[in-house]
């Protein structure tokens, strides 16, 4: 008998319907996740399926991270034991790239294409925007503000017309210009990315949707493999979405999707409602169970009956407009009746003066500081519709005057930090004729607010510099500075060596010395001199920067050049498009700091104390006349809102997120004036009795904490074990804090070695053995070396290159044509534990009997065994981390595990191990202890071996230690 624990009866409903269509509407606060995550044990439990068969779709990679750490968790306390590192979860672009991966071979991508972030997508187009601009009517439809406000234009026409699979060709045959000059940018972006062999996100989607509709047998496999899809978040999916479920889904039609009509925010993403609000329909005869959660175990009742009336106060003369059809009708329930005689809703007001606003927030929140409800200023939460106002700035920074930590991650806040400032100022004076040039106003394409900007942090890094304790620093910039001016050849170091070179110095190197335990606050500095070192680093390699070069091109000092084009370009425009500082998956509200944050970043949490500001909003138009055209012509369904009502539903659908997210107490504020509020606003806001009113009283109060976000974490030998055991001081800076490498080892000659074989490897599984001669593996190999070579932007020489070709060639030899005990290719497992994941790649052949042997490829000769035995010795015990996780994942026995030496060319290419139970118990025990020290965040040692503190970057840093 399956036990349904504490589930109530709409949500034991949800978790039974495991076959068929199914829709389960669930408003805010009524257990969604509970409820997914306890379906999934019903089907693997009750129903027998396998957790590889199961696919969970979710809105963020935090919340699959999420699900994956309670269904452990979970099939733990049941004892049941399941191959859940198998499933399906994550996000509908993880899933949608594990699929590619898996089927490369059938798409127009090759190995090692670059996946393009938001920023990378706009700079991309940016810097090709010459092959945009001759484009006849360009100039009708993009902004008239210059190329980079262009590029923005482009991406988000291209990522819309993506999602909404539309085609260029079609575009192209309209006889409206404008329409054709769409079709063209669409036809030229995807040209770039053919090139380049790239993906943005929304290409991502279309590769997967191409992949499965145009290859049967690759949907055929997947059908066979998946029998259950879940999707969360169904509201904020979008056409193409849709579309790759229900080819997933196939016959058997057994998809459970999830959501909450009344939280649909992401239409500036392409999301759409209607997927949603339509998706009982896409069945015949009512096939499709509707099953709506409406029990709110989250909310004080007050709160709850407040947003209720927010969603049902629309119509009349005020607001003028109905839901219709355009919502499910639902009354969320709270679990139960507030015994307050305090209301749970309130304001927190002032009147045309902001001076006092902001003392009316700090006294509030010294109030509750000083009655002792509040026990962790994280229990507070302010919502905005930007963080990025200057009003919220300045609010943030007035509580951090009078010690108040702001947790503010998307506030763009990055490059006012101190430790930013003073970086790029001392960045600055290490190349004088910059400086120069800055103060002489050559620079004329940057605004007085970049100049600005620029000759601030060179104050402010004087000011450090004059100190007597930053003398080490001085002495130094003024020396390298020195070398730059005169500097007539290459150094061995670019910008990015630069800045670990600063490290040694203070006050970096104290920042630097922070331990990881300490709080958000203390930690920022050393993330954020991380994300510098990222920034700088993806410069020199967009721009093929190695090293700082004094030989002239082109008339110029290329030193010259590459400086102005780090500072006046690329910083620039990182810092008009904005950074997000850190954020951590674990915790979504860092101790000892009020969050603030935006209602779209919000969704999905849940605070004790939520204040809502922003209430001067009004809805606005948010739709593009031009792209309204190419939907009525050109998308593959009609328009589903109106188009001059969805500002409306939107507008309501953004509030009704915020004050839901409200566990025990709701504020709202502003500072009172014509505006503000909005008319939107006024009526309920002026219902609410003031916080410092005699109807409120504080003490009857009792703030929940901030729950706990268990989220497990994946470690590898390679990655991670090896690299702690290595140094734990480095461990703490590449992995943990994500500092990036100068020259990170790309072994190029021993992955283009390794990628080849598993071409080979992949084309005997699919019983393509015929394919395999020498002319196929020579254009399989050269394949791998162009985008292996566009990645790492390194190459071999031609001797090099015939080597590494040898090497396959004699491999295919050995084998003499019997490619029968190929199992697996180059296979991703990995397991979970009580508190981690562990993850690794393997290949796998069969061995004797039933049993299978682990190979791992090696491109040199075969190893002194005496000389070499502490590498050997690591490989084996990388070889029983294999060993365990084959017989773990698959129940298959491993008999042997071999190191195969490709460059052996007369002696046997083979290292052989026996498979011993003992050696791999005591290799996991020792894995499980580093994982625990890891975990501990005990990052103290540092290694002994001058090998490799030399080829650290943090070398110089440790010196002075």
């Amino acid at each position: 008998m399956f036990d349904f624990g504490n589930a109530n009866k709409e949500q034991r409903k949800a978790i039974q319907a495991a076959n068929g269509p199914v829709l389960i509407t669930a408003g805010p606060g009524t257990g969604k996740t509970y409820t997914l995550v306890q379906r999934t044990i019903y089907l693997i439990e009750e129903c027998g399926i396998e957790p590889e068969s199961i696919f969970i779709a979710t809105f963020t990679e935090k919340a699959a991270k999420e699900l994956i750490t309670r269904i452990t968790n979970e099939l733990a306390v049941r004892n049941i034991i399941a191959n859940v590192n198998e499933m399906y979860v994550g996000t509908f672009h993880a899933l949608c790239l594990r699929i590619l991966k898996e089927h490369l071979e059938y798409t127009r991508l090759r190995r090692n294409y670059r996946l393009l972030d938001a920023f990378d997508q706009q700079y991309m187009v940016f810097q090709n925007i010459y092959r945009f601009k001759d484009i006849p009517e360009i100039d009708n439809i993009l902004p008239k503000s210059g190329s980079w406000k262009q590029a923005e234009a482009i991406c988000n026409y291209v990522n819309n017309l993506s999602e909404e699979m539309v085609s260029p060709d079609k575009l192209l045959q309209d006889s409206e210009p404008s329409i054709i000059a769409l079709g063209q940018i669409l036809k030229k972006y995807r040209q770039i990315l053919a090139e380049g062999n790239l993906m943005d996100f929304s290409s991502i989607q279309i590769e997967a949707y191409e992949l499965l509709r145009d290859h049967p047998e690759v949907l055929k496999e997947l059908h066979s493999q998946i029998s259950h899809i879940m999707v969360d978040e169904y509201q904020d999916t979008n056409f193409i979405q849709e579309r790759i479920i229900f080819l997933l889904a196939g016959r058997k039609k057994n998809i459970c999707v999830v959501g909450d009509d009344d939280q649909g925010l992401y239409r500036f993403r392409g999301a759409t409602i209607r997927n949603i609000l339509e998706f009982p329909n896409k069945f015949p005869d009512n096939e499709c169970q509707i099953i709506p959660l409406v029990v709110n175990y989250r909310s004080n009742s007050d709160i709850v009956a407040f947003y209720n009336e927010w969603m049902n106060t629309t119509a009349g003369s005020k607001f003028k407009f109905e839901w219709g059809k355009y919502r499910y009708g639902k009354k969320i329930v709270p679990y139960e009746k507030s015994v307050l005689n305090s209301s749970s809703v309130v304001k927190l007001t002032s009147v045309n003066d902001v001076d006092e606003w902001h003392e009316k927030i700090l006294e509030f929140i010294k109030s509750l500081e000083q009655s002792g409800k509040l026990t962790n200023y994280n229990q507070i939460a302010f919502l905005f519709s930007s963080v990025k106002h200057p009003r919220v700035i300045n609010l943030a920074k007035f509580l951090e005057a009078n010690h108040i930590s702001v947790y503010s991650p998307r506030s763009d806040m990055f490059f006012q930090r101190d430790e930013v400032r003073l970086t790029i100022g001392c960045l600055m004076l290490l190349f004088p004729m910059y400086i120069k040039g800055l103060e002489n106003g050559e620079y004329i394409h940057l605004q007085p607010e970049h100049i600005t900007y620029y000759v601030n942090c060179i104050k402010f890094a004087n000011g450090y510099l004059k100190k007597t304790e930053y003398a080490n620093l001085k002495k130094w910039i003024r020396r390298m500075g020195k070398d730059h001016i005169t500097l007539t050849g290459t150094t061995d170091y670019a910008y990015c060596g630069l800045l670990y070179q600063m490290f040694q110095f203070q006050p970096f190197a104290t920042m630097l010395d922070t331990d990881m335990d300490a709080g958000l606050v203390d930690i920022r500095p050393s993330r954020n001199l991380a994300k510098l070192t990222q920034i700088i680093g993806k410069f020199e390699y967009l721009h093929r920067v190695d090293v700082l070069d004094g030989t002239k091109y082109k008339g110029r000092r290329r030193i010259d050049a590459n400086t102005e084009l780090l500072f006046n370009l690329y910083l620039r425009l990182l810092m008009d498009g904005g950074i997000t500082e850190y954020e951590d998956d674990s915790e979504y509200a860092p101790s000892g700091c009020v969050s603030f944050l935006t209602i779209h970043q919000v969704k999905g949490m849940e605070f004790p104390i939520v204040i809502v500001d922003s209430l001067s909003n009004v809805p606005r138009k948010n739709f593009n006349e031009l792209m309204v055209k190419v939907e009525e012509r050109y998308f593959h369904r009609p328009a589903f809102e109106p188009y001059e009502t969805t500002k409306y539903f939107d507008f309501w659908r953004l509030y009704y997120t915020a004050f839901s997210r409200a566990q025990d107490l709701l504020i709202l504020t502003c500072n009172e004036d014509k505006r503000t509020p909005s008319k939107y606003f006024k009526d309920i806001y002026k219902e609410l009795s003031p916080i410092n009113s005699s109807d409120f009283n504080l003490q009857e109060f009792d703030f929940k904490p901030i729950k706990d976000v268990n989220i497990k974490n994946t470690y590898s030998f390679t990655s991670n074990i090896t690299v702690y055991e290595t140094c734990a001081r480095q461990y703490k800076f590449y992995k943990e804090l994500e500092f990036m490498p100068v020259h990170a080892n790309a072994m190029l000659f021993g992955t283009l070695v390794h990628e080849t074989i598993e071409d080979i490897h992949k084309a005997a599984l699919r019983h393509e053995e015929e394919t395999i001669t020498d002319e196929n593996i020579s254009k399989w190999f050269n394949s791998n070396y162009v985008s292996l070579t566009q990645t790492e932007h390194s190459y071999l020489s031609v001797p090099q290159k015939a080597a590494a070709l040898k090497q396959v060639l004699h491999y295919v030899d050995r084998q003499g044509g019997d490619w029968s005990k190929v199992q697996q290719a180059e296979v991703e497992v990995s397991l979970v534990k009580p508190d981690y994941i562990i993850g690794g790649k393997i290949d796998l052949i069969r061995g004797e009997g039933n049993t299978v042997e682990i190979v791992d490829f090696k491109s040199e000769r075969k190893p002194d065994m005496i000389k070499m035995r502490e590498r050997l010795e690591q490989y084996r015990r990388q070889l029983n981390i294999y060993a365990y996780l084959v017989e773990q994942r698959t129940g298959q026995k491993v008999s042997k595990m071999h190191l195969y030496y490709t460059a052996e060319e007369d002696g046997v290419p083979t290292i052989t191990y026996p498979y011993q139970k003992t050696a791999i118990e005591g290799t996991m025990a020792a894995f499980d202890d580093t994982v625990h020290k890891i975990m501990k965040k005990d990052f103290h040692k540092c290694s002994d071996n001058p090998k490799i503190c030399k080829n650290c970057d943090f070398r110089y840093y440790c010196m002075n230690k």
